[in-house]
């Protein structure tokens, strides 16, 4: 028997829907949901532990979305036929989710919780990473997990200057917004995607339209609730607190935190200060009483700490490092720093730096996608990568970081948008993090742009990023011009924005309150953009302009356009003819079929091979036309004729006849031409008698007189 269904419907008001059901599927799961747009079909569940586990004082929440190849009609690539590890936009999906729903839970609340996504069919024309903060939100929704605060995300796209929710990837090519943005009924928490060169305006438009979809789909959610019968949320047990020891800790730690904060110092300095501090608080207690209640005097100096570093920064305008609100740290670049890379740059940004490295390279090192949602490929790419001593730490290594996958992806976004259509290349940015002390995603951005145009790679224009930051205590407020990595741990808000001089080509938001007003916002906006150009005139001050051509030990790439029914020649019999030609040249070829043209690009770093792989292309690829004069050369002498070859094209022959070589009878060939002989001959056809080519010397000079028979 079918159970009960409950289903409730969201119209998108341009005669599409979506569908959010319950009831039918996973139902021993805390929380299960299975949303529907078009053919696209994605089941959402969200289970979380009864109890939490003893000394953790967080929130263990993990948001997983997977793609099922069966979605798509298809099977897994590579040997094993089966999905593995998550790919990157898998990765970039979670993290979109994660990012909204983690703040909303209650912060006394640390049982295990876990929110699974799963595409389960796919339909072409929906693109289900904008359905899966909806799918998460509706999950939680019908379970009786503690979360208050419903939320959903659309991805908001401008077509022809309109305005347009979830739209279909084809229809995403065309618009120059591509942004996905969360949100509760009252605030946007999340907004990532990227632009091009929008204005400030443009963008505030843009998150309140989305914000007023999102405002259909949450009440569509509470509909759903209720019919389905809204459960009593579950008692659990919160924080242990002690308000005599709070009491004690601020009273002894809040003036001197405040001192410390108000005179500016470098990040350790800063540490070892907050640090003594700290001990000079725990010295208050017995050893006793630090053995029962130690994990309250940690938890209440953190507590103290951030309230007053915060009134600091609202009460004097002074910030952690002695800055003002507006001021952006010291910055020094300098552009190719490893000798033989094909472009680098060090960006160095108060006590965060960033080493980029620029490879170019063919098609053939394009970055190949293959998912159930998305098959293409990249020829733009970029890697940012995050180790420990970054920050003085010793980790172990586990493999990329969905933070890592994040940044990176941020930073590519940033920057792609400004490498021209006809670049030739594949191009891979590796960005190695070396100190980091507040958004190395964006120093990232700003070394991505001085070793792209370090490497000769020739940008439409420079692009730079900044973070900013916000401390409200929800009247007063502060907007922070490049925020440090404790503001960031500290304050309200992480606004990294990229972008040239002329608009916004990329952003990433997270909120951490409710309720930011869009007037902030706006101001948060105007002042990343001084920011932001300031910073930008720090790296053309470094750089002002791409490098005309490549460097010398870089690969020149050059590209031809041959009629398809020379690739077969060009390649060989079993690859013989290109192989044998990338080793004697030095260079490395690659062909394409594009509309029945065969695509070749040549890279090599020596002009002479380069030159020798068009030689052989213009050979491969001559056709002598109808009674035109061309130059030949003599390379072998035979009874009947000579075989001769077109200079302009070695390695293509045609034999020039006995009877083609003069007016007058020809006993001899070796009377007329000799070996190595060159002379011009006319090209006449193909002989409909043997099928074959047939070229003159005689053609090209007159005809002598007759001389009358004598009698």
């Amino acid at each position: 028997m079918i159970p009960q269904l409950f289903v409730e419907k969201i119209d998108l008001g341009d005669g599409r829907s979506i569908t959010i059901e319950t009831g039918r599927l996973a139902k021993q799961a805390d929380g299960s949901v299975v949303v529907r747009m078009g053919d696209t079909m994605i089941l959402a569940t969200a289970v979380s532990a009864r109890t939490s586990n003893p000394g953790v004082d967080f929130l263990p929440l993990t948001v997983d979305y997977r793609e099922k190849f069966a979605a798509a009609g298809r099977f897994p690539g590579g040997f094993f036929k089966r999905e593995a590890r998550p790919s990157d936009s898998e990765v970039l999906t979670m993290r979109l989710v994660d990012r909204v729903l983690r703040p909303l839970f209650p912060d006394d609340y640390h049982a295990e919780t876990q929110v699974m996504i799963q595409l389960m069919s796919h339909d072409e024309t929906v693109m289900p990473d904008a359905l899966a903060g909806l799918a998460a939100s509706a999950a939680l929704a019908v379970s009786d997990i503690p979360f208050y605060n419903l939320i959903s995300e659309v991805r908001v796209a401008r077509i022809d200057g309109k305005l347009v929710i979830n739209p279909s990837r084809e229809e995403l090519e065309k618009s120059d917004i591509d942004m996905m943005i969360g949100a509760s009924m009252d605030s946007v928490a999340m907004v990532e995607g990227e632009m091009k060169e929008i204005s400030e305006a443009e963008m505030i438009e843009a998150i309140k339209f989305a914000h007023e979809a999102i405002k259909v789909q949450i009440q569509a959610q509470y509909r759903l609730q209720e019919a389905f019968g809204k459960k009593e949320i579950r008692t659990y047990e919160g924080e242990k607190e002690n308000e005599e020891i709070y009491k004690k800790v601020k009273a002894a730690a809040y003036d001197k935190i405040y001192a410390i904060a108000k005179v500016g110092s470098a990040k350790h300095e800063r540490g070892a200060a907050f640090a003594e501090v700290k001990e000079e608080v725990k010295a208050l207690f017995t050893e006793e009483e630090l053995a029962a209640d130690g994990d309250l005097v940690s938890k209440y100096f953190y507590k103290t700490n951030k309230e007053a570093v915060r009134n600091v920064v609202l009460e004097l305008g002074v910030r952690l490092d002695g800055r003002k609100t507006t001021d952006i740290r010291p910055i020094w670049c300098e552009t190719d720093y490893l000798p033989r890379v094909h472009g680098s740059s060090l960006f160095t940004r108060g006590e965060t730096q960033a080493l980029a490295t620029v490879t170019l390279g063919t098609s053939r090192e394009a970055n190949q996608i293959d998912s159930p949602s998305e098959q293409g490929e990249e020829k733009f790419y970029l890697h940012y990568n995050f180790p420990p001593f970054s920050t003085g730490e010793a980790k172990p290594l586990r493999g990329t970081s969905r933070r890592e996958v994040g940044h990176g992806n941020l930073a590519q976004r940033a920057l792609k948008n400004m490498i021209p259509a006809d670049c030739p290349y594949t191009i891979r940015i590796v960005s190695e993090v070396l100190e980091s002390n507040g958004s190395s995603s964006m120093a990232t951005v700003c070394a991505g742009t001085m070793a792209l145009m370090d490497a000769g790679v020739q940008m439409v224009k420079p692009v730079s990023g900044i973070a900013m930051g916000l401390i409200t205590d929800g009247e007063k407020f502060a907007v922070l011009s490049d925020i440090l990595g404790d503001e960031d741990h500290l304050g309200d808000m992480d606004f990294k924005v990229t972008g040239t001089a002329d608009g916004i080509t990329a952003c990433q938001m997270d909120i951490k309150i409710d309720g930011l007003r869009y007037d902030i916002m706006e101001q948060a906006l105007a002042q990343a953009r001084d920011g932001r150009l300031h910073i930008l005139g720090k790296l053309t001050e470094t750089i002002a302009a791409p490098r005309a051509d490549v460097k010398a030990h870089a690969p020149k790439i050059i590209t031809r356009t041959i009629p398809g029914n020379f690739i077969g020649a060009l390649i060989g019999p079993g690859g013989k003819v290109i192989q044998e030609l990338q080793k004697a040249t030095g260079t490395t070829i690659v062909i394409n079929e594009v509309d029945e043209q065969g695509v070749i690009e040549i890279l090599g770093t020596d002009p002479a091979g380069i030159e020798a792989v068009l030689a052989k292309i213009a050979s491969i690829t001559f056709k002598p036309q109808m009674g035109e004069a061309y130059e030949v050369k003599v390379i072998k002498m035979l009874d009947f004729g000579a075989v001769v070859e077109y200079t302009a094209a070695p390695g293509n022959e045609v034999l020039l006849h006995v009877s083609e070589l003069a007016w007058e009878r020809t006993e001899n060939v070796a009377d007329v031409v000799k070996m190595g002989d060159v002379f011009q001959v006319k090209y006449l056809g193909v002989d409909p008698k043997t099928k074959k080519e047939k070229v003159s010397k005689k053609a090209l000079v007159p005809r002598p007189p007759r001389e009358d028979k004598k009698e």
